[in-house]
């Protein structure tokens, strides 16, 4: 072989390898961009994911908002976002305060030995009851049924005086009233199954929508808030003129008619 050629080979060798070595060079770099760019967009996505996250944590739940919202009051209220309901004959002179907790089964003990006392009284017109609704069970026992059925108490209230009384009484009836630790009261379904044993709820289209679309919801929130501020710690609690009605043994409201009509007797003359 030549002296010329052998120096061109040498000459097209180091020129194929001073290529080889730029084309290395460009896919080296294109290949840090795309694994640059992809942890770029994975950081965002995770960053992306956890402001979501944290958002959806700190998102109000549908009670929370309710808290604040506009409130839509039942017919037959009264007062500062109708907080006051009094059931009765106006001539009736002396008003009952009935403190109860929808999930509450001493509320519901009383109200299936005393319930149909005190509403054959109310017709009679002995005297009012003023109705205030607690939900903090739902904060004991987990859950959301006492202010599912606050606000369902509300869309009967919304019907009349009387669908309000006779709803009540279904919801503690032995037949529907769940344990305490069953928040069964949160299904909307379950409490329209409920209304259907009242003549005035059975099938009525206006009370199911405003169960279903909470239209009572902010009401039952503010209902809930007027329990607090009351100083009430327990339910059932019955005061009249201030003055707790207690089975005479013990500071626990009455549970059987005996008791109760002994202390409503009293309590009426006082």
């Amino acid at each position: 072989m030549s002296k010329r050629n052998s120096q061109a080979n040498k000459s097209a060798a180091r020129e194929r390898l001073r290529a080889e070595r730029e084309r290395q060079a460009k896919k080296d770099k294109a290949r840090r961009q795309i694994i640059v760019g992809v942890s770029i967009v994975g950081v965002l996505a995770v960053v992306g994911l956890g402001t979501w996250g944290f958002m959806q944590l700190n998102k109000p739940s549908g009670w929370e908002a309710a808290k604040d919202a506009k409130v839509t009051a039942p017919k037959n209220t009264s007062g500062e976002n109708g907080t006051n309901v009094v059931i009765g004959k106006s001539t009736a002179k002396k008003t009952l305060e009935l403190y109860e907790d929808s999930r509450c089964p001493i509320c519901g003990t009383f109200e299936q030995s005393i319930g149909e006392t005190v509403h054959k009284d109310v017709d009679a017109g002995k005297y009012k009851i003023k109705y205030i609704g607690a939900t903090f069970i739902d904060d004991m026992a987990g859950g959301e049924g006492s202010k599912n059925a606050l606000s369902a108490l509300g869309a009967a209230l919304d019907v009349s005086p009387e669908a309000f009384l006779d709803y009540k009484a279904a919801l503690y009836s032995a037949k529907y009233h769940p344990e305490e630790t069953d928040d069964k009261f949160k299904d909307d379904s379950y409490l329209i199954k409920i209304a259907d044993s009242v003549d005035a709820l059975k099938g009525n289209a206006a009370f199911q929508k405003n169960v279903k679309d909470g239209t009572f919801d902010s009401w039952a929130m503010k209902m809930s808030a007027a329990f607090e501020d009351s100083g009430v710690k327990g339910t059932p609690t019955l005061k009249m003129d201030g003055k707790a009605l207690t089975d005479g043994q013990s500071e626990n409201a009455p549970m059987t008619v005996d008791a109760f009509n002994t202390a409503i007797t009293a309590a009426l003359k006082g």
